[in-house]
């Protein structure tokens, strides 16, 4: 689905991203770990469009994507999340799905004065289609709330579902656990797992929660120093001997080792 070649982004003398290359596989749920400061939450910006790289390539499903704007990806199936939720919170939870599919009618001056039964029945379609996705992710409840009176956890799951109002084709997922508790985590994984089988999505996860990258994640890519590390499972990554100095430093790494040893 994604292949990223030797990609670099410099900020003035600091190489953010430098000369990472990886693949994301369609069908996959990939996990992207790495310490604070590796260069993940850069390279997606990267990818999707936000920053242009330095230098190095992109593509999707074999089309060259470098540099192209987020909108534009947006039309190709390629979407991301934050960190933290950008939702609007004066507009419902309903709102804020409907609102996501492009080239509505009733964005159209001409359609304003002349168009309204199309405009009504389009709207009719896709409130029909947000409460589908709002009960996908058991989140019926909050269907006439404002945006800005749920829980964070409730925002990030929103966002999931702003992605099922499109034919998305790979979803970037950054940091979808911080500041959520275990119960919404789980539902967010579960909701995760569903689209990755049933709808056939694929995702990349960037994570530092181990237990959920663990359940969700084959492969695990590792970023350290803006360059990919390692590859492989769960397993495989958490035994590498340099993944464990990426994330420890040699010298805590040494004294876990000698601890091991005595005891």
């Amino acid at each position: 689905m994604i292949v990223v070649e030797n990609l670099h982004r410099h900020f003035g003398g600091f190489h953010a991203v430098d000369g990472a290359s990886l693949t994301i596989e369609t069908g996959s749920i990939t996990g992207l770990i790495g310490p604070n400061g590796a260069g993940k939450t850069t390279l997606f910006n990267v990818i999707a469009g936000r920053l242009p790289p330095t230098s190095g390539r992109v593509t999707m499903a074999g089309e060259d994507i470098t540099g192209l704007p987020p909108h534009v990806l947006f039309h190709k199936g390629l979407l991301r999340t934050f960190q933290i939720a950008h939702e609007f919170g004066s507009m419902t939870v309903r709102e804020n799905l409907m609102m996501v599919p492009p080239h509505q009618a009733g964005e159209t001056l001409w359609n304003t004065w002349f168009g309204r039964k199309r405009i009504a029945d389009e709207e009719r379609a896709l409130r029909a289609k947000a409460d589908e996705v709002l009960e996908f992710l058991t989140i019926s409840h909050l269907a006439d709330q404002k945006a800005s009176q749920i829980s964070g956890g409730q925002k990030k799951l929103v966002e999931l579902g702003r992605t099922m109002m499109v034919d998305a084709k790979i979803v970037f997922l950054d940091e979808v656990g911080a500041g959520v508790n275990r119960t919404l985590l789980n539902t967010i994984g579960d909701a995760i797992i569903r689209l990755n089988r049933e709808r056939g999505y694929t995702f990349c996860v960037i994570e530092h929660d181990m237990d959920f990258i663990a359940r969700l994640c084959d492969p695990v890519i590792v970023m350290a120093e803006g360059k990919v590390l390692a590859k492989g499972t769960v397993d495989e990554v958490k035994n590498d001997e340099r993944v464990i100095e990426a994330y420890l430093g040699t010298g805590l790494k040494n004294k876990v080792k000698d601890e091991a040893a005595h005891g």
